[in-house]
């Protein structure tokens, strides 16, 4: 029966989030990010994400999630997703798609400002071509990755990684909770909640 089929993966899905739950590391690597986005826009920096295909979506609801509203109505927060088409269109054609947010990082990144790079393998051209881009423009990379041990790990001042299973939507499934946990902290921190 395909009941069979939602049943487990919807336990599939629980073991994740408790997972997570139980790494303690991660958790405070959650605090530690959140941190460093509240201290950026403090700062008058901006938030800048990235990410290919489900994370760029990710990204994107970040981005918005901190420009809009989460919860409550509060003050916009400076945030854009590295997501513009004509952008991302132009540098694939010209340099290649590896560099199609590095580019943009280079353009506008600047001290204060801090890159949320999502990739679930954390090993994807063009996330770590963007936090190598962000590292020289003195931006704080935070990496959200499925893999602890990774390139991107390597290069982001804060990775948080949510390590589930053989599949990436797993890892997906836990990206949007941190992320709409970054958001929350955020709020709380800069005392806007």
């Amino acid at each position: 029966m395909t009941v069979e089929v939602v049943r487990h993966s919807l336990q599939e899905a629980h073991a994740a989030l408790e997972s997570l739950l139980a790494n303690e590391r991660t958790l405070r690597d959650i605090d530690q990010a959140a941190n460093a986005l509240a201290a950026s826009l403090r700062a008058g920096g901006k938030v800048m994400s990235c990410g290919n295909g489900g994370s760029m979506c990710d990204a994107i609801h970040f981005a918005e999630e901190l420009s809009g509203r989460f919860r409550r109505n509060r003050k916009a927060l400076a945030a854009v997703s590295i997501s513009d088409p004509a952008h991302m269109t132009c540098v694939a054609n010209d340099f290649g798609y590896e560099f199609v947010f590095s580019r943009f990082v280079e353009a506008h990144g600047k001290p204060h400002d801090c890159l949320l790079a999502i990739s679930t393998s954390g090993t994807s051209p063009s996330i770590l071509n963007a936090a190598v881009a962000a590292r020289e423009q003195d931006v704080t990379v935070i990496g959200l990755t499925g893999k602890p041990e990774s390139s991107l790990a390597e290069l982001a001042d804060i990775c948080i990684a949510t390590p589930v299973g053989m599949f990436s939507d797993r890892v997906q499934e836990l990206h949007i909770k941190v992320l709409h946990i970054l958001v929350e902290l955020v709020e709380l921190k800069l005392e806007l909640a």
